[in-house]
């Protein structure tokens, strides 16, 4: 058995990763500047410039790195860089709405988690609000988990659920997930930095 000791004050610098949708990035941005996140956000990232505002009022340097299909190593490239010029021991990709390359999957094994807003395995990829609403299902969720080079298969880590009926939108059905894609991201977040989870394999343990 391996086993590591720190100081419970020495917590992890984490780069956040976020597109256009900001309710991921200001809930951790909230829980962390009010002490429920043993956390230290030392950058976010985005290949959109709509959450910078956000960014500057809570002090957090922002990069704005857009992305295409012929920057995309170079990108990847500049993230890698930034968390090495950082020291950051994690990335979280609050709706980054981008696909990781496999080589960076790699570089970041055990060290980059995702949202993503259904309730793993069911609804992978795009649009999982409009495949749930399309299957007529009966809870929607969110799942957070640790990025794989397999799209959305990574270990789960912490999941959130919420009872719906066939009265809902596809619009309410997305705000709602909303407050579960940012509580399943923020728990998700809080056990890595605590050292709460164990990965066997395809799955995760989580310590009490």
């Amino acid at each position: 058995m391996a086993y590591k000791l720190r100081n419970k004050a020495d917590v992890p610098n984490v780069v956040i990763a976020v597109s256009k949708d900001d309710h991921c990035l200001v809930s951790l941005l909230t829980k962390w500047k009010s002490g429920v996140l043993p956390i230290n956000i030392v950058a976010v990232i985005s290949n959109h410039q709509a959450c910078q505002s956000l960014a500057d009022w809570h002090g957090v340097p922002f990069h704005h790195l857009p992305v295409t299909a012929e920057t995309k190593a170079a990108q990847e490239a500049q993230i890698i860089a930034l968390m090495k010029q950082t020291d950051a021991d994690l990335l979280v990709l609050a709706r980054y709405m981008q696909i990781l390359s496999d080589n960076l999957c790699q570089q970041l094994a055990g060290r980059a988690i995702n949202i993503h807003h259904s309730f793993l395995p069911s609804f992978k990829g795009a649009r999982p609000y409009h495949q749930a609403h399309a299957r007529g299902v009966k809870v929607i969720g969110a799942t957070a988990h640790y990025v794989t080079a397999n799209l959305d298969e990574g270990p789960i880590i912490a999941q959130e659920v919420k009872p719906i009926n066939h009265t809902f939108t596809i619009e309410q059905m997305v705000h709602m997930g909303h407050d579960l894609e940012a509580t399943a991201l923020s728990h998700a977040v809080r056990v890595h930095a605590e050292q709460r989870v164990c990965l066997n394999g395809d799955k995760t343990v989580i310590l009490a």
